[in-house]
């Protein structure tokens, strides 16, 4: 009897172990993305002017479909 006992603790132990990773990870995730956002079209410019070129619109919508590709 105690055998099971110890089965059953093992496994409700590790499925709170899953589920509260779960969360945590998510929580961390969210703050991460929102002290960190991902690039815009504002930063794309922003690059392209500090590279010295004059971006135009096309120019900003290829680079980031471009990097949209790659994720």
């Amino acid at each position: 009897m105690q055998l099971w006992l110890a089965i059953l603790l093992i496994v409700v132990a590790l499925i709170v172990g899953v589920l509260g990773g779960f969360i945590l990870a998510r929580f961390y995730f969210k703050r991460y993305l929102q002290k960190n956002p991902p690039i815009n079209e504002n930063m794309v410019r922003a690059m392209m002017t500090q590279m010295g070129r004059k971006p135009s619109e096309k120019q900003v919508r290829q680079v980031l479909s471009a990097m949209n590709q790659q994720k």
